[in-house]
């Protein structure tokens, strides 16, 4: 066999012995990283999760007519004449004779006190006037024979017959008869006027109405203790509670700031929280002139048109301030339209969400009107916008959201 030739071996690669291994990994940079994937993957997975939410797209408001909004605000019907009827004394209540919901006219009786002392006291009046009458009528007998007397000793005293002692008694017998007479007139006038003290204090037993009006609550129960004034324990104050229905208005606390959109006689749309379809026309009546510094508000009187047994005190109420004229049909040209669900109550002012860029958006928005289940916004939105109309409670501003279209 032939040997390797001399040239091949010069060709052949020499190759160096095998390297070591690496050496390995150090203990605390596999810690740390490990650490790091774990944070990381806590985080991943307790992230807030976007909240599934109903939207609507804003657009943009039919044309406008002569009549705007400039202004909503929310009051409460009241009553300019109502009272709580109370007695002009302290008595023990013997008699109550309405209920609520009766409808009374002035002057009618509504309870009775316990007049047995007064009924009492006004017999013994009475018994004594007519003592002062009886005395009175003698007294004038007495007067009228003493004047006789009188002029016959004036008679005999002309002609000497009798002696000027017995004219000079009869003479003082008349006078001092007729200032008895005096005296007891004055008697029977003392006698009279207190009959007239205890026949008023009799009265002021019967409790009646002040003027007509709906009875909306009972204060006191027969047997009960009532007083003018508050006498602590278990002394009511007050027989009941009279409203004037006639005289029902809506009381409004405007904020100063909005106060210069506000005029007297301005046309007024009010809306009952109770009957929320229902329009009803109204007025300004007047603006309070002064401003209260703790609420920073102003109140407004505002009128019915035509009043209606389904206003009743107390009811909540929203308003629309309108103002008539072609002007405002430009800033109503920038009104949009919303859900009426899409508009939250943020304290005293109102507000929506919308959608941006995959999170909520909260804005302040001013609500021009709400008809039906639409509300028209001035301010705030544009037309185009994605507002929010339904969401969980943990719905805020920045809240990461996922869109579903209503």
């Amino acid at each position: 066999m032939s040997q390797p030739s001399p040239k091949l071996d010069d060709l052949r690669i020499e190759r160096a012995a095998k390297p070591d291994s690496p050496s390995r990994v150090p203990v605390g940079i596999v810690t740390v990283v490990t650490l790091l994937l774990l944070l990381g993957a806590a985080w991943w997975f307790a992230r807030p999760k976007a909240i599934d939410v109903r939207t609507a797209v804003a657009r943009e408001a039919a044309g406008a007519g002569g009549d705007h909004t400039v202004l909503n605000a929310s009051g409460y019907v009241t009553a300019r004449r109502e009272a709580t009827v109370s007695s002009k004394v302290t008595g023990k209540v013997t008699e109550v004779l309405v209920e609520e919901g009766l409808r009374v006219k002035e002057g009618q009786v509504l309870a009775r006190l316990d007049d047995t002392n007064v009924q009492a006291s006004l017999h013994l009046a009475s018994a004594q006037r007519a003592s002062a009458e009886s005395l009175l009528q003698e007294t004038r007998v007495r007067l009228k024979e003493a004047e006789q007397e009188l002029e016959r000793q004036t008679a005999l005293a002309k002609n000497n017959v009798a002696a000027q002692a017995d004219f000079d008694h009869a003479e003082a017998a008349a006078l001092a008869w007729r200032a008895r007479l005096a005296q007891q007139q004055s008697d029977l006038t003392v006698a009279e006027r207190t009959i007239a003290i205890w026949q008023q204090q009799v009265e002021d037993t019967v409790i009646r109405a002040p003027f007509g009006g709906i009875v909306t609550s009972k204060n006191a129960q027969p047997g009960e203790m009532i007083s003018p004034m508050s006498a602590g324990g278990f002394t009511r104050t007050g027989i009941c509670t009279i409203v004037d229905m006639e005289s029902l208005e809506i009381e409004i606390d405007v904020n100063e700031s909005y106060i210069n959109r506000v005029a007297p006689g301005q046309q007024v749309e009010a809306t009952l929280d109770a009957y929320p379809e229902w329009k009803i026309p109204c007025k300004v009546i007047a603006i309070i002139p002064t401003a209260d510094r703790q609420k920073s508000t102003v109140k407004v009187r505002v009128g019915f048109d035509q009043l209606d047994p389904r206003i009743l005190p107390e009811m909540g109420v929203k308003v629309a301030f309108r103002e008539t004229g072609a002007a405002p049909a430009v800033a109503a040209s920038r009104a949009v339209v919303i859900p009426k669900s899409a508009v939250r109550s943020d304290g005293s002012r109102d507000v929506v969400f919308v959608l941006q860029g995959g999170r909520a958006e909260r804005r302040a928005v001013t609500v021009a009107d709400a008809q039906g289940n639409d509300a028209t916004v001035s301010a705030g939105v544009t037309a185009g916008d994605k507002v929010i109309v339904e969401a969980s409670a943990e719905l805020g501003d920045g809240t990461a959201v996922a869109e579903k279209k209503l």
